[in-house]
C-alpha cells in the first residue's frame, strides 16, 4: 500500500510495514510511477493539481488535508468512495498567534507606525499621555468586547490570550450556551451583539451559495470604534461593503489576512485604504503534529474506524 506525502511538510508518520511512504512534489502532477497509490495527504498543491490527481489516481482510498478547511480538495471531484479528512486543529496556534498580532497592531496602530517609518516621521498624535477611549477611539484589549465569529478550535485557542490581556470574549456558533468556559450566542443573537462589539473577529469557513455572512447590513451594525479582522475564509466578508464602510468611517478599521481573490488583485482599493491592515494569507502555513494527525487517521482506516476529521460532502 502506498501513501504519498508532500515534500513540503517536515517530518513524516509513523507507518505500518505494510505502507510505503513516497514523497512528492505538491506543485507538478503525481509522477506516473505514483499513481497506484491508494493514499494521499494533500497539502499546498492548486485545484488544478487535485483534479489531476482525482482523475489519475484510480486506487485511491482517503485524502488527508493538512488545510483546517480543504477547499482545493473538495473542489478536485474525487470519487464518492474516497474519504476526505481535514487539518482541522493542526493550524490552531499558528492562526490564533496571528489574528492576536493582527488585533493589536490594529489597536495600537503599528500599521500607521510602519507607513511613517520610510519617511523618518516621528507620529506624536500616537505617544504621550493617552485616556483609554478617549473621543471613543478603542487602542487596548483591556475591556475589550471581542466577538469570535466561528467559534471552534482556532477560536477556543485565541480566546485564552485574549482574556488574559483583559477582553471579553464571546463567540459566535450554531448553537448558544457555553464552549471551552466561554460564553457562545447563536447567529440569530448576532445583530444585537454587534452594536457593543469592539472588535469582530472572524473564523468562518467557506460556505457554497448564499451570499458572504459579513455584508453591509451588519458592518452598519458595528460602532465607530470597532475593528474587522478575517482569519477565516475571504468569501465570508462582502469586501465591497467593507470598503464602503471603511472610506465612510463607520468603522476603525480592519485587519485582513484572507481575501475573495487570492492574490488580492494590485487593483483592489483595500491596498489604499490607511484603516487597512493587508495580510498574504499567512495566518496558518504551518501545520503542527500533521504527522501525528496521519498516522491516527491511517491506523483507523486501515482498522476500519472512523476518522477524525471527516469532512461531508
Amino acid at each position: 500500500m502506498k501513501l504519498l506525502y508532500p515534500t513540503n511538510v517536515d517530518g513524516e508518520p509513523e507507518l505500518p510495514a505494510r505502507v510505503t511512504l513516497v514523497r512528492y512534489d505538491p506543485s507538478s502532477p503525481i509522477p506516473e510511477q505514483d499513481r497506484d497509490a491508494e493514499l494521499l495527504v494533500s497539502w499546498g498543491s492548486t485545484v488544478e493539481l487535485m483534479r489531476e490527481a482525482a482523475a489519475a489516481l484510480h486506487r485511491l482510498r482517503w485524502v488527508q488535508s493538512l488545510a483546517a478547511g480543504p477547499d482545493v480538495e473538495l473542489a478536485a471531484g474525487f470519487d464518492e468512495r474516497v474519504v476526505i479528512t481535514s487539518g482541522r486543529s493542526l493550524h490552531d496556534a499558528t492562526v490564533a498567534e496571528h489574528a492576536l498580532a493582527l488585533i493589536l497592531g490594529g489597536l495600537r496602530g503599528l500599521h500607521l507606525l510602519v507607513a511613517s517609518q520610510p519617511e523618518h516621521r516621528w507620529r506624536g498624535d500616537l505617544s504621550g499621555p493617552r485616556v483609554e477611549r478617549a473621543g471613543g477611539r478603542l487602542e487596548t484589549l483591556h475591556g475589550a468586547r471581542v466577538l469570535v465569529w466561528g467559534f471552534g478550535s482556532i477560536g477556543q485557542t485565541l480566546a485564552p490570550h485574549l482574556r488574559a490581556l483583559g477582553a471579553r470574549v464571546t463567540g459566535v456558533a450554531r448553537q448558544a450556551g457555553e464552549r471551552a468556559g466561554y460564553p457562545v450566542i447563536a447567529g440569530d443573537q448576532l445583530r444585537a451583539a454587534l452594536p457593543e462589539t469592539d472588535v469582530l473577529v472572524m473564523i468562518l469557513p467557506h460556505a457554497e451559495g448564499g451570499g458572504p455572512a459579513l455584508g453591509a447590513e451588519l458592518l452598519e451594525l458595528l460602532p465607530s470604534r470597532a475593528w474587522v479582522v478575517n482569519v477565516g475564509r475571504g468569501s465570508t466578508v462582502d469586501e465591497d461593503a467593507l470598503v464602503q464602510t471603511l472610506r465612510a468611517g463607520r468603522i476603525a478599521g480592519a485587519a485582513l489576512d484572507v481575501f475573495r481573490a487570492e492574490p488580492l488583485p494590485v487593483d483592489s482599493p483595500l491596498w489604499d485604504l490607511p484603516n487597512v491592515i493587508i495580510s498574504p494569507h499567512s495566518a496558518g502555513g504551518r501545520p503542527r503534529d500533521a504527522a501525528a494527525l496521519v498516522a491516527e487517521n491511517l491506523a483507523a482506516l486501515l482498522e476500519d474506524r472512523p476518522l477524525r476529521n471527516v469532512v461531508a460532502r
